[in-house]
């Protein structure tokens, strides 16, 4: 029953949004964003029980490990370790979230709150499926398994090799910037947009500096999440412009032996 509502929920939402079409910058369709919404939220599920079915390391291994076995880039903080930090990154991270959401209280994108929302969920969806299924076939092992004061049974488990990329900072880089983009779209005259626009930079920027430090990820781990939830945040409204002219679709695909995202310019 809950998954027959959810459907028809989702169905709700993107035949409002493909009915607000007038007066918006954007352009969306029930038979496009539908099946790429679809193809999002499976993926993202597929990529997670790839992420929960890794295998840990055993204790021998970890013992083996070496701060010298990671790269210079990254070697600094090999074995950073904060549970402060960790509980800290939550609160912009979740708060993130609300941004597009507050971003309704504006009088030019609240008039089309369906077209946003359903925007919202495809660019979420989109973030979603990219992180989950690159984590879930890469394991890449964190930086608070090189601390010696994480106990051994966190070092040994699946999620502990989930440092590759930055999901914390992906789905809030993807969150912020797409609210920064919906803002300056709607408001092509207002002279907030700077302020927002530094504002969407600042909240994943700081969600990846917590996440590094309480020893989640590596600075390229955060540097990579950053830059593809931000590319999805600004891409996937970018996409359904009227006005688009760049010709760049990108959409989440599937197959028997692939799952992945297919992206593609036509000249």
């Amino acid at each position: 029953m809950k998954h027959i509502i959810t459907a028809l929920s989702l169905l709700l939402l993107l035949t409002q949004g493909a009915l607000a079409q007038n007066d918006s910058p954007y352009k969306t369709s029930l038979a496009v964003d539908g099946p790429i919404i679809v193809a999002g939220m499976g993926l993202s599920y597929y990529g997670l029980t790839l992420m929960m079915d890794k295998d840990g390391l055993t204790a021998e291994e970890v013992n083996r490990l070496s701060k010298n076995d990671v790269n210079g880039f990254d070697r600094f903080s090999a074995g950073y370790h904060s549970d402060n930090a960790k509980k800290v990154s939550d609160i912009p991270f979740y708060g993130s979230f609300t941004l597009p959401i507050a971003m309704l209280l504006n009088d030019n994108v609240g008039s089309k709150a369906g077209q946003v929302l359903v925007l919202y969920v495809e660019t979420m969806a989109v973030t979603g499926a990219l992180f989950t299924m690159t984590n879930g076939n890469v394991p890449r092992t964190r930086p608070l398994v090189y601390s010696e004061e994480v106990d051994i049974s966190d070092k040994t488990t699946a999620n502990a090799r989930n440092a590759f990329y930055a999901g914390h900072t992906a789905a809030s880089a993807s969150a912020a910037f797409f609210a920064a983009k919906i803002f300056h779209d709607f408001n092509p005259d207002s002279n907030a947009r700077p302020y927002v626009w530094a504002a969407a930079a600042a909240v994943p920027a700081t969600v990846g500096y917590l996440r590094l430090k309480a020893g989640k990820h590596f600075l390229s781990d955060n540097l990579l999440g950053y830059t593809l939830g931000a590319a999805a945040g600004i891409l996937v409204p970018q996409l359904h412009k009227k006005s688009n002219k760049t010709n760049i679709s990108l959409v989440p695909i599937t197959a028997p032996s692939y799952k992945g995202a297919l992206l593609t310019y036509r000249f």
